[in-house]
């Protein structure tokens, strides 16, 4: 089983936080969020691997750092198409099971991604841990690789459902806490900040002053 991990180019990354945070605090919280999941990934027995597609050299660099395999993209044409062109690189190379995960959700932890290759089965098999909203897809795991027509997106998780069983595939979820909060709006950023844990993304938003910023913001909110 390999790890499938798009990264976007830093300088462009979590436009949806631009009305919480500066574009350089937004280029180095994904940047710490991706090396907090980075981490964890290598950590995990049962990967065989990590591959990263990537067109900027920042996360290639960093990537290189934990030893992920780095497919390169011409351009950026979302998740959905940097996925497809990672699995059918893997595919070419025989590998034949692997998992997706967003580079911004950093608390995932390695139990959680051990928890999702126990509950995986023989091939043909889709396992998938929804967002925690239900809507989109933060993790799929598929024996064999292009099982189905990815969809990423707001609203993937029916359609990665449906698209598993137009196969004949009975879809297995798994609902993990830690893998479902991905962070693109500022929602999602106070949900972080509430849920304290060891990461590097909580330290860096800590000694930024993000943390207080948006914990004051919240509470001037309250008391309007």
């Amino acid at each position: 089983m390999w790890a499938v991990l798009p990264a976007k180019d830093l300088v462009d990354a979590k436009q949806r936080l631009a009305d919480a945070l500066s574009p350089p605090e937004r280029r180095l919280l994904f940047r710490t969020m991706y090396e907090d999941v980075l981490s964890v990934l290598t950590d995990v027995p049962g990967l065989a691997g990590i591959a990263v597609i990537t067109r900027d050299e920042e996360a290639a660099a960093v990537a290189k750092s934990y030893g992920a395999r780095i497919i390169t993209e011409a351009e950026n044409q979302g998740q959905t198409a940097a996925v497809e062109a990672a699995v059918a690189t893997l595919i070419d190379g025989g590998i034949t099971s692997i998992m997706t995960f967003p580079g911004d959700a950093p608390l995932i932890t390695r139990d959680e991604i051990e928890t999702v290759l126990a509950a995986h089965g023989d091939a043909p098999a889709m396992t998938i841990v929804p967002a925690h909203d239900r809507r989109g897809s933060n993790c799929i795991a598929l024996s064999p690789p292009d099982l189905i027509p990815f969809s990423f997106g707001n609203d993937s998780f029916k359609p990665h459902l449906a698209a598993a069983r137009a196969r004949g595939v009975e879809p297995i979820i798994v609902d993990l806490p830690g893998i479902a909060l991905d962070i693109d709006t500022p929602d999602d950023l106070r949900q972080l900040i509430h849920r304290p844990a060891e990461t590097r993304t909580h330290a860096y938003l800590d000694a930024s002053g993000i943390a207080a910023r948006l914990r004051a913001a919240t509470e001037s909110a309250k008391g309007a």
